[in-house]
Formats: structure tokens, sequence, C-alpha cells
């Protein structure tokens, strides 16, 4: 037998129809060339290189050699369940197999009790049929299959319904490889789908191919695989009662679960020594109250540094881990499988009052955290669920691992978002920028009017130079701003250099296409040389022209002062008038002419501006439709994903989108912007308006009151303080992004019935915990870790959907439940249960207390802590007449 640790079950690989050495000659007519010493060595030889861990032999003429190929099978560690074939009167063959500690003489006592006659063709023929034979052989503590179900000899092909729907004995049957290669009818029989053929409980399929030389045990069809926590004929028998969990064909390899946590070790602490070795399936942890299974849970979280999800929890926990680690600043110790790292095993070490350690297989501390190796894992404590029902956000936050990760379309709309963001700002300004102007060029009429009464005064021609002083100012104010604008655009460039750290001597090491790189590096060196050159170039000669500037300015700014100079002595020679001196009548001349000319220029930029916020605003409008376009496309596709779900979840959960249905946000935005006599109760309309579009609603805005009043149906109030938004808050809300909700109904009602669905926030406590569960139990790549997830549901739903669903989904996944309810670890077949018991002081878990229910002592405890005893159940059992 290979060595492993037997803590847990596991598939162990079996040829059950294994022949002694004269089987091939006397039956096939052909030799194997090999004396019986050297035909037991290679039969064992070859056991041990293809990993056969339990051979059943099954001769068909005799019992004599059996003992001598068992010893040489025993003594490579292969566990060997003796037995033989025979013939019932049905014409069809049975193998009969018994305990390993089954003795030569009493198979041949066994052979008598069975009725064999003397041996005919090439198989025992007994006197018994096959109802007879199989409680004769379950009275001596064996087992049997239908041999060459689907053959000649078989009992399908020889199509005996009777023995097939009546024997309840019958657990297994040898079909030549796998079902779906069998003929349809016969596949129909075998899958329990042939009314006529119907049987209360569907058989086994097992392959066990006939090998009578040692290369026969190559073929896939001579073994397959059991699940057993230790090899021995109990547990096998314990096996074909559940077979659908326990047995598999080679065509049907198990699969481990992507991320596993194989073992937790205490030390310190109420648990200390503790040592769970796991299955990486489905993990029990049973033990009367106060024996620390929440502790182990509450430990795991711990090391893993997985923060509850529940303020309750968080207490909880934090209690748990005082209470029972730091006390004596204990240390656990998590062995892991990651699938995020690509299968990689590490060890997670944490100690009281310290951060988690991640150490690779190596031993070598990691810069790794605990997240990054289980991202996915799922840990919930005792109640936890039911605080997480109650909770709406936490639910969505649940359910959005199952739909689609756009992150690629969530970044677009980021995206997007930004640049409606950044053109908002660009209009805005713009536009404010562009009523300014109006506004100033809108005053020159005024101005020329005034202007006009001056003239009539004749002050024009006194003082015909001001206008064309001030326009000269105009001119040196621009070419200033000029020169400036060059000069930052300067500075720009030289901070738009190439830089070629990048791409680096060590960052080329070792690329395979490293020497194009090496080229491409050079164009940007070279690139880099000559911008410098041309920067240095430009910066001498901007100095050059800001020195000629200035020069040229100081003549005209002395013509200019020159000039004022002039202009002052006319004031003062100007005549009196309406109360006012020539000179105060000449300074106001003077500041009109100054004004006109200053806003004269600013009638060519009205055009300007113009065009600018149109294409402002031209840009809005295509962004505005890619936004609609993007926010489309992304809920088609959280609609397919929701669709799919639905397919997985079928007649017990049914989720639906509401398109943009969360309008908090709308609602907190409005309310942020102070709307005139509008209040929360005013904006209600908002969450009963039955499809909303932010788009659409600005454009409404914009259109006015009437159009507010006609499309939304809005107070005159609302559509008063609406209308008087200013525009940078219309642009914000045309671009304000409004979450979908997603709705979940529970199937309320059992059984083959019609599906009964209700909405989430309408069901009870227990039946939110309910579809809860559901959810947790679908695909991931992480461990789901639960205590006592029984709480809050009645024992027919766990029976009827938990349970179910377990037993599927451990085969993907690995399940960790701290439990009291007996429907989990045994109706869930779990491959490890680790039975806790207590001291006054101590929490323990005994290496022999862990292991399937297929060991005896872990039954006895299941039956025990979670039945009550077998007194209890047989009592039960009695009451319910079952």
């Amino acid at each position: 037998m290979n060595d492993h640790t037997h803590t847990f079950a596991r598939f162990w690989k079996c040829a059950l129809q294994v022949n002694t050495v004269g089987y091939s000659e006397a039956y096939r007519g052909s030799s194997h060339g090999l004396a019986e010493g050297a035909y037991n060595a290679a039969i064992a030889k070859r056991c041990k290189a293809l990993g056969v861990d339990v051979v059943g032999i099954a001769d068909h003429g005799g019992i004599e050699k059996i003992d001598a190929l068992r010893d040489a099978l025993n003594a490579d560690g292969i566990v060997v369940f003796p037995g033989f074939e025979i013939a019932c009167t049905e014409k069809f063959h049975m193998v009969c197999l018994f305990a390993e500690d089954t003795t030569g003489t009493e198979l041949n006592r066994y052979l008598g009790a069975l009725g064999l006659t003397n041996p005919e063709a090439t198989v025992w023929p007994s006197s018994k049929g096959c109802q007879e034979i199989a409680r004769e052989v379950h009275r001596l503590g064996g087992f049997w299959y239908a041999a060459h179900a689907a053959l000649e000899n078989g009992i399908v092909f020889r199509k005996s319904m009777h023995n097939w729907v009546d024997c309840d004995l019958l657990r297994a049957i040898q079909i030549p490889g796998a079902v779906a290669d069998l003929p349809p009818e016969m596949k129909q029989i075998i899958l329990n789908k042939d009314h006529n053929w119907k049987r209360e409980r569907p058989v086994a399929v097992i392959n066990a191919r006939d090998v009578a030389k040692p290369d026969d045990l190559v073929h896939p069809s001579a073994t397959c695989l059991i699940k057993m926590t230790r090899p021995s004929f109990d547990a096998f028998k314990v096996a074909f009662l559940d077979p659908e969990s326990r047995v598999r064909l080679n065509s049907e390899q198990p699969v481990d679960a992507p991320g596993i946590i194989h073992s937790i070790h205490m030390s310190g602490g109420y648990l200390d020594g503790v040592h769970a070795v796991l299955s990486g399936h489905l993990d029990t942890v049973i033990g009367g109250r106060g024996t620390g299974k929440s502790t182990l849970i509450e430990c795991l979280r711990f090391a893993l540094d997985v923060p509850p999800k529940g303020t309750q929890a968080r207490k909880q926990h934090l209690e748990i881990i005082k209470e029972n680690v730091g006390k004596e600043q204990g240390r656990v110790e998590v062995d892991l499988t990651s699938s995020a790292q690509h299968g990689k095993r590490y060890v997670v070490t944490r100690r009281y009052g310290e951060a988690p350690i991640v150490r690779d297989a190596h031993g070598q501390v990691s810069t790794l955290l605990p997240r990054d190796l289980l991202p996915d894992i799922d840990i919930y404590g005792q109640n936890e669920i039911y605080e997480l029902a109650q909770d709406e956000s936490s639910r969505l936050r649940l359910l959005e691992r199952f739909l689609p990760q756009d992150h690629e379309a969530r970044a677009q709309l980021e995206h997007m978002q930004r640049r409606l963001r950044e053109n908002g700002e660009k209009l805005t300004k713009a536009l404010d920028e562009a009523d300014q102007v109006l506004a100033q060029v809108n005053r020159l009429p005024k101005l020329q009017e005034q202007l006009q009464g001056y003239d009539a005064m004749g002050l024009k021609d006194k003082l015909a130079r001001v206008p064309m002083l001030e326009r000269e100012r105009q001119i040196d104010t621009r070419a200033q701003e000029e020169l400036a604008r060059v000069k930052a655009a300067l500075a720009g460039l030289a901070d738009a250099q190439p830089d070629v750290t990048f791409i680096s001597d060590k960052a080329l090491e070792g690329l395979p296409n490293a020497t194009p790189l090496v080229a491409v590096r050079g164009v940007l060196e070279q690139l880099s040389i000559a911008m410098a050159a041309l920067l240095a170039q430009g910066k001498t000669t901007v100095a050059n022209a800001d020195t000629a500037m200035q020069a040229a300015r100081a003549g005209w700014l002395k013509a200019q002062t020159t000039a004022q100079a002039d202009i002052e002595n006319a004031l003062r020679s100007l005549p009196a008038s309406a109360g006012r001196t020539g000179q105060q009548i000449g300074v106001e001349y003077q500041r009109l002419q100054q004004e006109i000319e200053r806003i004269r220029p600013l009638e060519a930029r009205v055009a300007t501006f113009g065009q600018l916020t149109e294409g402002l605003q031209q840009e809005r409008r295509n962004l505005l439709a890619e936004l609609s376009d993007r926010r489309h496309e992304r809920l088609q596709a959280l609609q397919a994903a929701t669709k799919s779900l639905n397919k997985r979840l079928e007649g017990r959960l049914r989720i639906e989108i509401e398109p943009e249905g969360d309008r908090q946000p709308l609602i907190e935005f409005l309310l942020d912007c102070k709307l005139e006599g509008v209040g929360e109760k005013r904006l209600i309309w908002i969450k009963e308006w039955p499809t909303l579009s932010t788009i659409e609603l600005a454009k409404s805005i914009r259109e006015g009151v009437a159009a507010l009043q006609l499309d939304w149906a809005l107070t005159p109030v609302v559509a008063d303080a609406l209308a008087k938004l200013p525009r940078s808050k219309l642009m914000a809300l045309e671009s304000l992004e409004l979450a979908h909700r997603v709705r979940i109904d529970l199937n309320v009602v059992h059984g083959d019935v019609p599906p009964v669905f209700k909405a989430l926030d309408k069901l009870s406590t227990g039946q939110q915990c309910t579809a809860i569960l559901h959810l947790l139990l679908l695909d991931n790549r992480d461990p789901l870790v639960m205590d006592q997830p029984e709480d809050n549901l009645d024992n027919a739903f766990i029976a009827d959907r938990i349970v179910r669903e377990l037993r599927l989904a451990k085969t993907q996944r690995q399940f960790i439940f701290a439990t009291h309810n007996a429907n989990i670890p045994v109706f869930g077949d779990a491959e490890w249960i680790g039975v806790f018991s207590a001291t006054e002081s101590r929490g323990s878990l005994d290496a022999d207390a862990q292991g399937s229910i297929d060991v005896p002592t872990i039954r006895d405890n299941v039956a025990i802590i979670l039945e009550g005893g077998r007194e209890a159940f047989m009592q039960r059992k009695a009451k319910y007449e079952f």
C-alpha cells in the first residue's frame, strides 16, 4: 500500500478482477510464459508502478493459488480482497470478494455455502439464483458485483430484469469502459433512466477488466477509483453505499480543488497541539459545545488575515482570538496551495500581536500577503451569514464576484467620465469667458453714443491721439503675451525629452530579442541629443528676442510718456462746461476712448469664442453618445452573465438586473445643489420613475420648465428649481453614473413542484440566509469556510438543497464547515471529519479522531455527537416507521 497520511478519504486505485497464474492458459488459450513466482512478482511490480493500491483476486477455476499472489502483493503494501467469480442459475456472472484476512480454507467453505457444483465451461456454476447468492455473500460479510454486465455473460445482456430491479444487494456492476460508450439501450438502463428497469437506488458502475497477465493492468478499464480513508474491506463496502460520491471510473478522474488549505496547526492557546490535516474537498469539524470548533474557524481567519464582514462578527472574532490565542501568545500555521499563484505551495504563520508571515515551499519569506494566495476565500463565523443577509450592500458585493469583472469596460467608462469632466471644465470656462466678452461688446454702442456727445464739444480734434495711443498699448500687451507663450512652450518641450532609463542594459538583460530593442534605444538617444541642441538654440533665440523686444519697447515707452504729457497739457487747456473743469472733461473723454479701444478688439473674439464653444459642445455630444453606447454594452454583458448565472441557479434562485436602479446618487447630487424649495421628499419621484436617464433629464432641464413638467410630470416648484441649475451642474448631472441594482428571488418551495419565487427583502431571516448560501456554494477557486452554516435553516432544506449542492461542488472547491447537523458530514459524504473534544482547559483533535465516515470510530462519534447515539437514532427511526 502506498504511503499516505490516513486522516481523510481519498480515491484509491483498485484492480478488482486480477486472476492467478493459470487463468490465461486455461481460459484464454494463451500462455504468458511465466512461472507462478515470476507471475506473482510481475503482477505486484506492475501494480506498484501503476499506483494500484487495492487488488481483488477473483479467479474462475480455483482458489489454491490465491495465497501466493496475495503474499506477493502484500509485500509491496498492496491491500488484497480475495474471492472468486461464479455464475448463478440465471447464467450471468458474479464476482464475490471478501475481507483481506479471509483464508483459503474460509473461501472453500464459502464456495460450498454458495451451492457450487463441479466446474464446467469457464466459471464455477452455482445451484442458487442471483438473489440467494447475494444474501449469502452478505451474510458471510462479503461483497459482490455483477461482472461483464453489458457483455454476453452479464446481467443486463441476459435481460435479467427482475434481479436488476428487485435485488437490493446489487450495489455495483462492471462495464468494459465509459458509460458514454455503451449502446443507447444499455446506457439508459445503467443510468436508471429506463422506466421498466427503474431501481430505487442506482447501482455503482466500475471497471474491473479480467487481468490474466501483468500487462493487462495497463488498460484503463482494468482499474477504477474507490474513495476510502484507509484501504480496507469495510471502507470498501461503505463506499458502495454512496457510489455517486465514492466510486469513479478512470475516465471520470476527480480534479483537486484549485486553492486548498492542507493543514492547520496550533501552538499555544486553547487549541495547543491541534494539527488538522484536511482533504481539500468537504472537511467538517464536529464536537460538543466548547470543544473549539468555532475557535478553529476564527484562528484560520486570524492566520489568513481575512476580516469579518459584519460588525457583530468582527467583535466576536476579536473576543475569540484574544481569549483563546492571545493569553498565551499563541501561533497559527496554515499549509496551503494557491491557485492565484499557479498551484504553488506556501505556509502562512501568525503569532498573536504580529502580522502574518508567508513562506514559500523552500522556507523563504515571501513578499506576498495571505490575500495574494487565496484572494477569493470566504470565511464566515457563527451567525455572520445572518448579519450579511440583513445588509443589502454586502449582498450585492457578494453577488458581484459571479458577474463579469469587466475591468476594461470600467476603465473605459472612467476614462470617458474623466474626458467629460475635462470637457465640462473647458466648456464652462469658454462659455463664461464668451459671456463676459459678449457683455463687454454689448456695451460698445452705448459707449460710442457717449463719445459722440464729447465730439460735439470739439474734443475729437484736440484729443485725436488718445485712441491711437490706447491702441498702441493694446498691441504692446499682446506682443508681450506672445513672447511669454513661446517661453512656456519651450519649457514644456524641455519636460517632454525622451526617457531611456526604461530600456537600460539591465532592463534588456536576458530578453530573447534584445538586439533590435537596443537599436530602438539608440533612436531615442539620438532624438534626445537632437532635441537638446534644438532646445539650447531655442532658448538662445528667445533670450535674444526678449532683449531686442525690451530695447524696442524702451523707445516706444519714451514716446508714450511724451505723448501722454502732451495730452495732459491739452486737457488742462480745455474750457469748463456744466460745472466741470476742462481737465475733468478731458480725463473722462480719455477714459471713454480707452474703454472703447479696449473693447473694440473683442468684437473679433466673439466669433472665435463661438467656434471654440461649438467645437467643445460637439465634442461633448460625441462623448455623451459614446458614454451611452458603453453603458449599453456593459448592461448587455451584465444581463448575459445574469442569464448564465440563472441557469446555474435554476430552481433555486433567480437574479434580475434593474438597469440604473440605484437612484440615491442622483438624489444626493440634487440635494447638494441646494435647489430652492426642494427637499428630499420632493425628489421621491426619482426612485419611482420607471426608466431614468441622467442625459435625458439634463436635456429636459435645458429646454425649460414646460419640458420638465411635460416629460417628467414634475410640480412647478421642482421644475422651476431644476431649470435654474447652472450649466456646470447640468454637465455634471448628465455624466452622473447610476449603478445597476440586482434583484435576488428565492424559490421558497421544496421538491418536484413548480418553483415559487419571492424577493429577498420579502423573505424571512432563514430564507434570506438560504439565498446567501446558494450564492456562496457557487463555483469559486478558493475555499469556503463556515461556522455552523445550518443556523437559521431547517433540516429539510439542508438535506434537499444544501447537501445536494455540496456533493457536486466539493469536487471543484474546498469546503470547511464546523457543524452540529448530521446531514452535512453524512449525506454530504465529508472526506474529512475532525472530532473535537475538550478537557477543562484545552480543546483537542487527536490523530485517530480524523477521518471519514468509513472509519468506525469516526462513524460512532458522528452518531453520538450529531444523532444522540445509536439508540436515539434507532428510536427515531422506529417512530418515523422508516
